[in-house]
């Protein structure tokens, strides 16, 4: 079995049995979406909630609104239906400590806000989520179960959502 490393604006798709890791969610969400039937998996670990202007020219794996479009895409050529994706959201959290109050450092909570968005466009349902919060974390996609292991550092926890 392998496990694929997807990177702080990257995605991945992968079939049972193979995995998919991202590590270092703080306030980056890591959208999960998968196939039960065809046991396909695909993980974004989207940076930000908005691309910039048009989008056109920038690293679509790296906001939210643009991101989840292309998983979609690339996980329909590995073979997936787009009508049987359902998906799981991880991260998101508050960073900056006491600048709870200024939108602009709200990142975690807007990348939630708008994956959500992104996913509704294209009527998939979130069936599972562990977001916000002040932990980074780690999380795993099982492509033959769909299962997502979510591990934070401190305190230490690790759960299957």
């Amino acid at each position: 079995m392998s496990n694929t490393i997807v990177g702080i604006a990257e995605m991945a798709v992968a079939r049972s049995p193979e995995t998919i890791t991202t590590l270092g969610l703080g306030s980056c969400v890591g959208i999960v979406l998968y196939d039960r039937i065809h046991k396909i998996g695909g993980l974004a670990h989207i940076l930000l909630p908005n691309a910039p202007g048009s989008g056109s020219g920038v690293n679509i794996a790296k906001y939210a609104d643009t991101a989840v479009d292309e998983l979609i895409r690339r996980m329909t050529l590995f073979g997936a239906n787009p009508r049987l994706l359902v998906a799981k959201l991880a991260g998101g959290a508050h960073m900056f400590g006491a600048t709870e109050q200024s939108d602009v450092m709200q990142v975690g909570r807007r990348n939630v806000e708008n994956s959500r968005k992104a996913l509704e466009r294209f009527s998939i349902a979130i069936i599972a989520e562990d977001v916000g919060g002040a932990n980074g974390r780690t999380i795993v996609l099982d492509c033959d179960t769909g299962a997502l292991t979510v591990r934070t550092a401190w305190p230490r926890t690790e759960k299957n959502i």
